[in-house]
């Protein structure tokens, strides 16, 4: 659609950085606000959100280059031009889980209390950030047929050009909207710590799943020499832990 937002002095502004960035900063605003409410200090949550900013942009990006090694072997340099695309979220968010884990015991917070407050900044951080991914024509789908279907025509876009394709960028980030509202929802009858943070983990790989078969950006990954790409492996994966912690925790805070 349009990768470039503007120019000044020579010097582009990707679109897909802005919405990047604005994502982050709604998910922080959210989480401050949060904390304020449930008696925890903003100014660590602040401090951690900007650490799992960049942790998760390095595993993201690390996870992205690790699935296509073959492509950035021979050209180093596009390693670090993450403002053109090439984040994988799963990759992201597993480090800055790590990092979160590390700063919340760190910072003394309780491990499971905190997540919760910052679960739902993240889907709508990716209602947000999937848009720019849409401007910027990376994660983009299969051929259709379907009268919602998009067709790019900037040569500077990451999707294939001049053919109607799944939006499924916007498929995202209408999944990430959805599992919002209901987080919103369920936050206001929350029974045990860890509710809301493994119920985005229960919900999130049900949609990423199911958008997975209408992507067609083959340099995200398929799993051995299965049908399965990489991302539906770990959302399988996901959804199995997170029912087991969601049974465990509610079982605990019996």
């Amino acid at each position: 659609m349009h990768p470039i937002l503007f120019s000044i002095g020579g010097i582009n502004i990707y679109t897909y950085g802005v919405f990047i960035a604005s994502a982050f900063f709604l998910g922080i605003g959210l989480a401050v606000k949060e904390a304020k409410r449930e008696g925890i200090d903003p100014q660590k949550i602040v401090d951690i959100s900007f650490y799992l900013l960049v942790a998760a942009i390095i595993g993201s990006r690390i996870f992205y280059v690790i699935i296509n090694m073959r492509y950035f072997i021979g050209n180093p340099v596009e390693i670090i031009k993450i403002w053109e695309g090439g984040l994988v979220f799963y990759g992201g968010f597993i480090f800055a889980i790590i990092v979160a884990i590390y700063l919340f015991k760190k910072n003394n917070m309780p491990i499971w209390k905190t997540a919760d407050l910052f679960a739902p900044s993240i889907p709508i951080g990716q209602m947000v950030g999937r848009l720019g991914c849409f401007f910027a024509g990376c994660c983009y789908g299969k051929p259709t047929t379907l009268p919602w279907g998009v067709t790019f025509s900037e040569p500077g876009s990451l999707a294939i050009l001049n053919v109607p394709l799944h939006p499924t960028q916007l498929y995202s980030s209408l999944n990430g909207l959805i599992i919002f509202f209901i987080l919103i929802i369920i936050r206001r009858y929350k029974r045990f710590d860890g509710q809301l943070i493994w119920t985005y983990l229960l919900l999130y790989p049900i949609g990423r799943f199911i958008i997975e078969f209408f992507r067609n950006d083959a340099e995200r990954g398929f799993f051995l020499d299965t049908s399965l790409s990489t991302s539906q492996v770990i959302s399988v994966i996901l959804f199995i832990i997170a029912i087991i912690m969601l049974i465990r925790l509610k079982g605990a805070r019996s």
